[in-house]
């Protein structure tokens, strides 16, 4: 029996590369539906149903605010017991250190409270560990040494749910430690004072998609409510608009490569608003250097600002990303940048030169008429 054979999406019997257009979508109904109630193209309501985006979602889908998805910090484990930790520490000026980690979430996470912070009139510091010598999170010589130089509270942001050892070590030496992260945990968790995490097996958070950048941003907000429940602000101290910085929460979102649904969808909507009035120096600085020369989307963020602040933490030095994002020198964000991007042309250089090896041993072994083939 013959196949009955749908007809061409959009009409498209013959593509520029000679391929027929074949709709992949299950229920058609559901694009028409979409398409008659809000107005929408047919193109557009395909894109919606394909995504099993709902009727009386659209709306929400196509224009995410805050105001709509943006959850109550509280509502994680253990937030208000970090939110009451850090805002003893600020009105009694002990040492704030955000110890990141060194990819783009941990950097816009990092930047994001040392902004924050600083605003607030907190004493932060930052520490980003080195990939090559340190490895990946929280190590015992350094949060020792952290305490050494007189720090009260470490907040890890992007790393330290796993970290059970050196927190322990921390902990035993009275460094109260707070993990903001968004890995998955194990059942057991490590000895800190809080362990923010909506991936945590005992938390019933709806918002398990987000960046560490998007639970360090509840984290700024949680604080930000109780210090000006506590009277902190007012006289010469005024309250930070937490707003201006949804572009690193942006940022950091993307190049996650989280989900953007619901709330990650809200915060890299407006963030992208927020990038597109430049702001933030080091990323106005990055964006020039990027050639970047129109309103900025996702696409720029994952593919020409993101593996820019990655290079540091790959090729170069692991806190550059963080020191340029939350710095408001225009001489030093110029020259972070400029170092930014040459560690990322050396960063390509160094994939492009593994890939000919690769392909190099590969027809060595097979030819070259074996290339691409599985």
């Amino acid at each position: 029996m013959d196949r009955i054979e749908r007809a061409a999406f959009l009409g498209v019997e013959r593509s520029l590369t000679g391929r027929r257009w074949a709709a992949r979508l299950g229920d058609e109904r559901a694009a028409l539906a979409i398409a008659q109630r809000h107005g929408l193209p047919d193109a557009i309501a395909r894109l919606l149903a394909a995504r099993e985006v709902g009727l009386d979602d659209v709306p929400d889908f196509l224009d995410p605010t805050l105001r709509k998805f943006l959850p109550d910090p509280s509502h994680l484990r253990d937030m208000d017991a970090a939110v009451a930790r850090l805002v003893t520490a600020v009105r009694a000026g002990e040492k704030i250190v955000v110890f990141g980690d060194y990819d783009v979430d941990g950097a816009t996470s990092s930047a994001l409270l040392l902004r924050f912070f600083r605003a607030a009139g907190g004493n932060i510091g930052v520490y980003i560990p080195d990939r090559r010598k340190e490895g990946y999170g929280p190590n015992a010589a350094a949060l020792l040494k952290i305490k050494g130089e007189g720090a009260a509270v470490v907040v890890t942001v992007d790393c330290g749910v796993t970290a059970f050892e050196p927190l322990a070590e921390a902990r035993k030496a009275g460094l109260d430690v707070i993990v903001i992260d968004h890995h998955q945990a194990e059942i057991a968790l490590p000895e800190a004072l809080a362990v923010v995490d909506p991936n945590r097996v005992d938390d019933d958070s709806p918002h398990k998609q987000l960046a560490a950048v998007g639970v360090a941003f509840l984290l700024a907000i949680g604080v930000n409510r109780a210090l000006r429940e506590a009277g902190w602000y007012g006289g010469q101290r005024s309250e930070p608009d937490l707003r201006q910085w949804l572009d690193l929460v942006a940022l950091g979102t993307v190049c996650d490569v989280v989900p953007l649904t619901g709330v990650n969808r809200a915060l890299v909507r407006q963030g992208l608003a927020v990038m597109a009035r430049r702001g933030n120096a080091g990323l106005t600085a990055l964006s020039d250097v990027a050639r970047l020369r129109e309103a900025p989307g996702a696409y720029h963020l994952g593919f020409l600002l993101g593996p820019r602040v990655n290079a540091g933490g790959r090729v170069g030095q692991a806190d550059l990303g963080a020191r340029l994002l939350s710095s408001d020198d225009a001489h030093e964000v110029s020259a972070l940048a400029m170092r930014l991007d040459e560690f990322n042309a050396e960063r390509r250089a160094i994939e492009r030169d593994v890939l000919d090896q690769a392909i190099a041993r590969i027809e060595g072994l097979y030819g070259p008429e074996r290339r691409g083939l599985p």
